[in-house]
């Protein structure tokens, strides 16, 4: 593969530097939710502070597929530069959980194009896609509402989410609780759905977490809201 324009740094030499991090405890843990990889992310971010922003080089990095090299490249790349296919199309490709998590949170959030996303990837029949759309959706509904049909995102809710395939059911769980909680005109519905769905009712939830079981989920953050 051909050097970076980046002084002194090659793609290879950063590949190398990702996989003398690999942790067989870490990989073992990430392996459990999906990530092929073993890198710790606190220091996988430390290269990327290292960087800053170099688009050229993220453009390189996610061309290798490797999972550590993608989420670098969601670190240092400048969001804003990429256009719409270039986008979907890395989406479509982004198989792995942390991958998918980054890319949505981290580079398409950041986009002009966020909307016209949004959009296309809701109805997508392929459900990590669709998974995509669903959590853009939950962003709108809190923060960006104005446009979108709440009443019909609770009907799609209520016909779908028990069935879906595990990564759009949390992603339209996530939208359910965020209805519930930003809107209280629609709470009631909301938990009354999650209540007859049971979705994630018994979500193993360590101590001091709160459930996303999603008529908790509702009732804790609403009455932290009413206490501030």
């Amino acid at each position: 593969m051909a050097q970076t324009t980046v002084p002194d740094i090659t793609v290879e030499e950063l590949l190398a530097e990702l996989g003398a991090l690999e942790d067989p405890k870490a990989r073992e843990i990430n392996e459990k939710h999906g990530d092929d990889h073993g890198v710790n992310l606190g220091k996988l971010r430390g290269i990327a502070k290292r960087l800053k922003t170099q688009h050229p080089l993220a453009l390189e990095l996610w061309r290798t597929g490797s999972t550590p090299a993608r989420l670098l490249a969601l670190l240092i790349c400048r969001p804003k530069a990429f256009d719409l296919d270039e986008l979907d199309a890395m989406l479509r490709e982004a198989r792995i959980p942390k991958v998918h998590d980054w890319l949505v949170n981290y580079v398409v959030k950041k986009s002009p194009h966020v909307e016209e996303l949004r959009v296309v990837w809701f109805s997508d029949t392929d459900p990590i896609v669709a998974s995509a759309g669903w959590a853009l959706t939950t962003e709108r509904v809190a923060k960006h509402p104005d446009g979108l049909d709440l009443d019909e995102l609770l009907t799609i809710i209520e016909a779908q989410m028990k069935d879906a395939p595990d990564r759009l059911q949390w992603a339209m769980n996530n939208t359910l609780a965020q209805i519930g909680i930003s809107h209280p005109e629609y709470r009631a519905r909301a938990i009354d759905i999650g209540e007859r769905l049971e979705v994630l009712k018994d979500y193993p939830t360590p101590p001091n977490c709160t459930s996303p079981f999603a008529p908790i989920w509702i009732a804790e953050i609403v009455r932290r809201q009413d206490a501030q």
